[in-house]
């Protein structure tokens, strides 16, 4: 079977308008810097230059631009125009303050809104080729009921409940009052809360966010924006293709020989399933996603300590133990440890809260003496915590990370033998629904790893 070499696909920021319904966009000349302009301001949040979306007194403005206008001079300079205009508006302080939030996310989903709704919309051409928004499928929108009954001990309920508290707040506090305040422009009745919510959907599975730089830690993500072509691509674990940024353009890298008919895959990032049902809709089935992990609670760590405790004042040393891992921040009430398949992915955290939890009192307190601070290098040896090392650990941590795991897997609505029984059986298996099945690969894949740690723990 013939295959193809490792290649390049160049995606150019600067693409112009669709042509037709072609899924590729046609790739301007680069001497149009007004085209690199119109994808920086998608970036943003605004999907130019049909429509400028501005506040706190500035007028809106709309543009509609024909294939003609676009081609002579006085037409290019009106669109140049409009951009460089929009441009400082987009930066105006007083207007951007006015639409910040948690999210980053609600300049973009706030073009969004006017432009799936508008019949001339300038973007329809790639809104076209978008899916029927009320075919995303994600947990948000399942009903709650189904929600517990699937997806209870996975962590996603938890994902959920804030992410529709946070698309109310944001949609009752920043969406609707701008939205009051440009009534030529926007309809409540129309742009709802319920097609806020899918955009807000849409976006977490279709868009695309420029990474930090290494020295940009610190800051706060990159907005997210929509890419042409570039979302066309389905992630798995083992992906053969990857999406590289530039100043310039985006690149479609393949990393390994492609075969003729065989699927081309990006990556979405190192993602466990629970965190690719919650933001795309669907999981790898084991044992396909190497990135899979398992979270256990840090106050479940906290209550297997407090069960172990007999007396009041064991108790007590518990939680005079936990508060100091607070003030460490090593632990918090809603964070979690995170398991992954060959070394707990937050180890220093992990380690921590074991050593600490499991100290005499006067280990405590002359624990507490230091600040936390350690200078023996064999403690920093078991901070690093490999499956090999997890092993390796004293057996009164060991015996709080095992009754740990318990209290985790108890915390799920079925056990892993059942759920084994039911993905060898492939007819009983082809009669879940799709939301049954993927959340089934998340649960499972999820009490493997925690089995495995159990096994280790012995």
């Amino acid at each position: 079977m013939a295959c193809w070499p490792e290649r390049t696909w160049r995606l150019e920021k600067s693409s112009s308008p669709f042509q037709g319904q072609s899924s590729f966009p046609s790739t301007p000349p680069p001497s149009r810097p007004s085209w690199r302009k119109a994808c920086w301001l998608l970036q943003v949040g605004s999907l130019a230059p049909s429509s400028q979306f501005v506040d706190d007194g500035v007028k809106c403005m709309f543009s509609r631009f024909s294939d003609d206008t676009k081609q002579t001079l006085e037409g290019r300079a009106r669109i140049q125009n409009d951009l460089d205009r929009l441009e400082k508006m987009v930066h105006n302080q007083s207007g951007q303050a006015s639409l910040q939030s948690q999210s980053g996310w609600v300049p973009l989903l706030l073009s969004l809104l006017y432009e799936y709704t508008a019949r001339n919309s300038y973007w329809q051409p790639y809104l076209s080729l978008w899916p029927d928004l009320k075919s995303l499928d994600h947990p948000m929108f399942w009903p709650e009921e189904e929600r517990v009954q699937l997806l209870q001990g996975t962590g996603i309920l938890e994902a959920v409940d804030k992410d529709l508290a946070n698309i109310h707040l944001e949609y009752t506090s920043l969406i609707l009052p701008f939205m009051e305040s440009h009534p030529d422009i926007f309809d409540p009745k129309l742009h709802t809360l319920e097609l806020y919510q899918r955009l807000v959907a849409f976006v977490m599975a279709y868009s695309f966010q420029e990474p930090l730089d290494e020295d940009e830690d610190e800051k706060e993500p990159n907005p997210p924006m929509m890419v042409p072509m570039a979302d066309i691509l389905n992630h798995v674990a083992s992906n053969n293709a990857n999406l590289e940024h530039s100043p310039e353009c985006l690149r479609m890298v393949t990393t390994q020989p492609v075969c003729k008919g065989q699927e081309i895959f990006n990556t979405y990032g190192q993602m466990a399933n629970w965190q690719l049902v919650h933001m795309y809709g669907f999981a790898e089935p084991y044992p396909g996603n190497t990135n899979d992990t398992a979270d256990i609670q840090m106050v479940t760590v906290r209550k297997a300590a407090l069960e172990r405790a007999r007396t009041a004042a064991e108790q007590q040393l518990v939680s005079e133990q936990w508060d100091f891992l607070c003030q460490m921040e090593m632990v918090g009430e809603e964070g979690a440890f995170v398991i992954g398949w060959e070394e707990v992915l937050t180890e220093e955290e992990l380690s921590m809260t074991l050593k600490v939890l499991c100290m005499s009192v006067e280990e405590f307190e002359e624990f507490k003496e230091k600040d936390g601070w350690e200078e023996d290098t064999s403690e920093e040896e078991e901070s690093m915590l490999s499956n090999e090392m997890i092993r390796k650990l004293k057996a009164s941590r060991k015996k709080l990370l095992h009754n740990s795991v318990l209290l985790t897997l108890a915390s799920y609505n079925s056990d892993l033998n059942a759920e084994q029984d039911l993905l060898n059986d492939k007819v009983a298996y082809g009669k879940l629904s799709q939301r049954e099945q993927q959340a089934l690969h998340v649960r499972y894949g999820q009490k493997k790893i925690l089995h495995q740690l159990l096994e280790l723990v012995q």
